[in-house]
């Protein structure tokens, strides 16, 4: 009893010799990252619909259309603008967090582990970074302005984007044999969001192809709707870190060093 009274003095002398200097939760963090393109896309949707509702309607084949794509409605001005500060304020956060994950992933394993379990670890941090990288690509470089590399950088983000999600749930539940309620919940709801966006996807690509190569009526809205259904997973994929870190949080303090006691 003696040793860990002594144990909780020392660590409330450590505190009081801590100067606090920034203090924010990680769910905090993760509202914030997802709320701004989230709010943002559906502003840029509907003042696009209302305002510049030819502009967004456009398509290669000139046929009839309901929805416009995601690329058409943050690809105008003042809408662009408005996503770019949104896409800004989201990678931010993004890229920390990408950190968090990968530094709590190698805690959780031992240096007996497989070296398998290492290199899914590093590849999971190196496919979310990818991805955050080829969303500022999209962002920044809009299909008015270059679409042959914006249609790369969409692919790639796509791709990268599926395999990050798919190596993120066998990695999460690598590292966790026995998982905590929050932790089961935000394990099934990845595999399910993951699904979404998987269907998401096909149809994606099936309506894209009616589209661009057959000019089918209605396909690019079909399109697009596979296309907002597919960002939306994706955000909320992202925002399971809610449930994977409910109370911890990111501090940037100063440590000074311990006073003797008498």
């Amino acid at each position: 009893m003696t040793s860990h009274l002594h144990a909780n003095d020392q660590s409330s002398d450590s505190l009081k010799q801590m100067l606090l200097f920034f203090n924010l939760s990680i769910r905090k963090l993760a509202i914030v990252g997802v709320s701004f393109p989230l709010v943002t896309l559906f502003i840029c949707l509907v003042s696009a619909y209302i305002f510049q509702y030819d502009d967004v309607h456009e398509t290669h084949c000139q046929v009839f259309n309901v929805i416009p794509s995601i690329s058409a409605i943050t690809g105008i001005t003042p809408q662009t603008y408005l996503w770019r500060i949104a896409v800004a304020f989201h990678v931010g956060p993004r890229m920390v967090i990408a950190q968090v994950y990968y530094n709590y992933f190698i805690s959780k394993i031992s240096k007996s582990d497989k070296v398998i379990n290492f290199i899914l670890i590093h590849v999971c941090y190196w496919l979310n970074m990818i991805e955050i990288v080829t969303i500022c690509g999209v962002t920044y470089i809009s299909n008015r302005e270059n679409y042959p590399i914006h249609e790369k950088l969409f692919i790639l983000f796509m791709l990268s984007s599926l395999l990050y999600m798919i190596v993120m749930i066998k990695t999460f539940g690598m590292v966790h044999k026995n998982m905590t309620d929050f932790q089961f919940k935000s394990y099934k709801i990845k595999k399910i969001l993951f699904g979404i966006c998987i269907a998401s996807t096909i149809t994606l690509i099936l309506f894209f192809i009616k589209h661009r190569f057959y000019c089918h009526d209605l396909a690019f809205t079909w399109f697009a709707l596979s296309e907002y259904i597919l960002a939306v997973s994706n955000m909320a994929f992202h925002f399971t870190i809610t449930l994977d870190f409910p109370n911890e949080k990111l501090i940037v303090a100063k440590d000074f060093p311990l006073l003797k006691m008498n």
